[in-house]
C-alpha cells in the first residue's frame, strides 16, 4: 500500500551566523580591496610630488652635505664634514639661526596669546557679527604671502608709502620711517607682518579648541557665582592644554621655516639684520658668485639638528616638569 502520508517539509534553518559572518566579512574585504586601489589611484599624483618635491630633497641634502657641489651634474668631490666645519664656523650662519628664532619666539610670545584672547572673545555667543569678525582675520591667510610681503613693502616705503604718508602728515613723526632699510626694526616690523599674516589660523585652531569645552561646565560655574576671569581661569586654560601643545607645536615649526616673507620684504637685509637661515641657505645656494649647493645643504641639515635637539630637551623638561607636579 502506498503512503499517502506527505512528507513533512523540514523548517528552513537558519543561516548560520559564523558563516553569513564570514561571507559578509568576505564581501566586505572585497569591496575593501577595490576602494583602497582608487584610493591608492587618487592618492597617486599627491604621493609622487610629495617624493619629488619634498622627501627627495629632505634625504638628497644629508648626502650633498657631505661634497664640495656648485649643482651642475653630480657631486663627487667628496670632502667628508669639511662643509659642517665651514658653516659652525661662520658668523653669518649663526646670525640667520638667532634671527629665525628671534622671529619664533615673537610668533609663540606674541601671536599665539593674542589669538587665544581674540578666540575667547569670538567664542561668545552674544557677540553680534561673530562670523564677519571670523572672516575678516582669516582673510590675510588665504593671500599668497609673496603678494602680501611686496604689497606691505611698498606700504611701508619711506618714498610715498600710505603708512609714512599717514605718520608724517598727523605729526607722528617728523621724516618718514626707513621701516625695511634700518637694521634695527627691519627684522621686528618682519615679525610684525608675518603676526598679521597667519593670525588668522591660530584664530581658528583655538576656536576649534573652545567650542570642544562642554558648555554645562560653564553653566555649573555661573551658578556657583563664577565670574569670567574665574571661568577662564579654571576651567578654559586647564581644558585647553591638550590642545595648547599642539598648537605651539604647530607654530613652532611655521615659524621656524620661515623665508618667503623675508625674502620678498627685505631679502635678509640690511646688512643681514634680517638674514634667516632660509634666505642664508637660498643666498649660498642660488646667490652671487660661485653656488655652494653642499654647503647650503650642510647649513640646513645643521640648523634642523639644532633645533630638533632644542624641541626634544623642551619636551623632556616639560615632561619632567609634569613629573615634579604629579608627585607628592
Amino acid at each position: 500500500m502506498k503512503d499517502s502520508a506527505e512528507p513533512i517539509e523540514r523548517a528552513a534553518e537558519p543561516p548560520s551566523p559564523v558563516r553569513g559572518k564570514h561571507r559578509r566579512e568576505g564581501r566586505l574585504s572585497l569591496l575593501d580591496a577595490r576602494g583602497y586601489g582608487w584610493c591608492y589611484l587618487f592618492l597617486a599624483p599627491m604621493l609622487v610630488l610629495y617624493l619629488a618635491f619634498t622627501l627627495w630633497p629632505a634625504l638628497a641634502s644629508w648626502y650633498f652635505a657631505f661634497f664640495n657641489w656648485d649643482g651642475v651634474g653630480w657631486p663627487t668631490k667628496y670632502i667628508g664634514l669639511e662643509n659642517f666645519r665651514d658653516a659652525l664656523a661662520d658668523s653669518l650662519f649663526w646670525n640667520a639661526f638667532r634671527n629665525s628664532w628671534t622671529y619664533t619666539l615673537g610668533i609663540l610670545l606674541i601671536q599665539v596669546p593674542m589669538a587665544l584672547i581674540v578666540a575667547v572673545a569670538l567664542n561668545d555667543r552674544s557677540l553680534r557679527g561673530r562670523t564677519v569678525y571670523r572672516t575678516l582675520f582669516f582673510l590675510p591667510v588665504v593671500a599668497t604671502t609673496a603678494v602680501v610681503g611686496i604689497v606691505l613693502a611698498v606700504m611701508l616705503s619711506p618714498a610715498g608709502g600710505p603708512v609714512n604718508a599717514f605718520l608724517v602728515s598727523n605729526g607722528l613723526v617728523q621724516q618718514p620711517i626707513n621701516f625695511l632699510g634700518t637694521a634695527a626694526i627691519a627684522l621686528p616690523t618682519v615679525i610684525a607682518v608675518g603676526i598679521w599674516k597667519s593670525f588668522g589660523v591660530q584664530l581658528v585652531y583655538w576656536l576649534a579648541g573652545l567650542q570642544s569645552v562642554p558648555n554645562e561646565l560653564y553653566e555649573a560655574a555661573r551658578i556657583d557665582g563664577a565670574n569670567g576671569a574665574h571661568l577662564l581661569r579654571h576651567i578654559t586654560l586647564p581644558m585647553l592644554k591638550p590642545i595648547a601643545v599642539t598648537i605651539f607645536g604647530l607654530a613652532l615649526v611655521g615659524s621656524l621655516n620661515v623665508f618667503d616673507l623675508v625674502q620678498v620684504m627685505t631679502g635678509g637685509g640690511p646688512y643681514y639684520a634680517s638674514d634667516v637661515v632660509g634666505t642664508y641657505v637660498f643666498r649660498t645656494a642660488f646667490g652671487d658668485g660661485i653656488p655652494r649647493f653642499g654647503f647650503a645643504s650642510a647649513a640646513g641639515v645643521l640648523f634642523g639638528l639644532v633645533n630638533i635637539a632644542i624641541v626634544v630637551a623642551q619636551a623632556l623638561a616639560v615632561r619632567a616638569g609634569g613629573r615634579r607636579r604629579r608627585t607628592p
